[in-house]
């Protein structure tokens, strides 16, 4: 696998750019506009930047890598990639439509692959012709920091499919790897999202301020970051979406999304990405 695209420049697609750029592999990346086109390449220069400031990269290195990285406004130009990975919104019709537009471009021997971090991969799958090469490789945000991906296998994937995935996340990209069954929310996330939900339902109910439920959980647990200031580096529109697709999967109270939630996504207070969640920044 050595020509990637990715779906979506936003913070975690252009992650994944990223990622794939500096292991050496060219990398085409789709946005739907101009404005959302030249927003995915600063961020991706802004990251590469910070990389090298932080002593993490040469500058050479980082040359090189935005040099193997293209932003375009084309499906079409997705044709030859050998793998292509999702990285669009957390809706997932939004992401059914993607793959059944791929699936009409792409080679017989593309595997393609969605980012979700919530949405069992079977119903993606089952948008294409090809379900047997559909894969879940979700990775985790920042992604030019954090060493996790989780490989994700639907019923119908095939067994080289997730060997070869395994094998260019864990030897080209340098990622350690997991394995999760297709079921919502994954290792990660069915264990994350409680534990936040929970964090903001306290908040809600005026037992704690955010200060303290963080200072406690940082402090007291030794959690490099505590959970509201942690929803809001994640998202707090991400946050919901996957608190609603564990729900909807297993109907359980704690996975219920807390109103204070809804009230704050509905109001664009999403975290760190929109400047404000439950702290301004």
């Amino acid at each position: 696998m050595t020509r990637v695209g990715v779906i979506g420049g936003g913070t975690m697609g252009a992650g994944i750019a990223e990622v794939v750029a500096r292991a050496g592999d060219p990398v085409l990346v789709l946005e739907r506009g101009t404005e959302a086109a030249s927003a995915a390449s600063q961020r991706i220069d802004t990251s590469l930047a910070r990389a090298v400031k932080s002593g993490r990269l040469t500058r050479a290195a980082a040359a090189d890598a935005r040099s193997l990285v293209t932003v375009t406004l084309d499906l079409g130009e997705f044709a030859d990639r050998d793998l292509v990975i999702e990285a669009a919104p957390e809706i997932e019709q939004l992401k059914v439509e993607f793959f059944t537009r791929l699936d009409g471009i792409v080679s017989d021997t593309t595997i393609l692959a969605t980012n979700t971090s919530s949405i069992p991969v079977i119903r993606i799958a089952n948008a294409t012709s090809r379900p047997e090469r559909v894969v879940g490789v979700h990775f985790f945000n920042p992604v030019p920091i954090l060493p996790l991906v989780e490989i994700v296998a639907s019923l119908r994937t095939s067994a080289d499919i997730i060997a070869d995935v395994t094998d260019y996340a864990a030897n080209r990209l340098g990622k350690n790897v997991i394995r999760s069954g297709d079921r919502a929310g994954f290792i990660v996330n069915a264990l994350l999202m409680p534990y936040l939900v929970s964090a903001i339902r306290m908040l809600e109910s005026g037992f704690a301020t955010a200060d303290d439920i963080d200072s406690g959980m940082v402090n007291g647990c030794a959690h490099p970051m505590g959970p509201l200031r942690l929803s809001d580096t994640v998202g707090l529109d991400v946050v919901l979406a996957v608190t609603e697709s564990l729900y909807e999967e297993f109907k359980e109270p704690q996975h219920a999304a807390p109103p204070l939630l809804r009230r704050m996504v509905d109001a664009g207070r999403l975290g760190r990405k929109s400047g404000q969640g439950f702290y301004t920044y």
